[in-house]
């Protein structure tokens, strides 16, 4: 399993008028956490696009467990569970960095596809290699 924690501080302008954190704003973070675990592992998203590669998302959860607000230090855990599977599925934890405490919790899941065709393709090997390490 491959698994990173990227810390990210809320800014005023992902707040609502109720204060909290707005909803759609946890999908960017989750955003945060997948190319900053990637990055991890050595391989940037900007070079899985070079070697003509795109990764969209095709399915999204989110479950909001307690509000964040302005100026807390959020702590973005994601992780990767398999290596080999057509679709790369990522799960994410987000919680109050200074607390600890649950703020959202969810996944996204992706395909790779050919930049030129847009067709589905399997995960290309430079993404393989660079992961690999952590499933073995």
């Amino acid at each position: 399993m491959l698994k990173h924690i990227t810390s990210l501080r809320v800014r005023y302008a992902d707040t609502d008028k109720m204060q909290f954190v707005y909803n759609g704003k946890y999908l960017e973070y989750f955003e945060v956490g997948r190319t900053e675990l990637l990055r991890s592992t050595g391989l940037s998203y900007r070079e899985v696009e070079k070697a003509g590669f795109q990764l969209p998302l095709i399915e999204a959860n989110v479950k909001y467990k307690n509000p964040a607000t302005y100026d807390d230090i959020l702590e973005i855990e994601a992780a990767v569970k398999e290596l080999y599977s057509p679709k790369v599925h990522i799960e994410y934890i987000i919680r109050k960095k200074d607390t600890g405490e649950l703020i959202a919790e969810g996944f996204t899941t992706h395909v790779f596809i050919n930049s030129l065709t847009k067709k589905v393709v399997k995960p290309p090997q430079i993404y393989i290699d660079a992961l690999k390490k952590y499933f073995e």
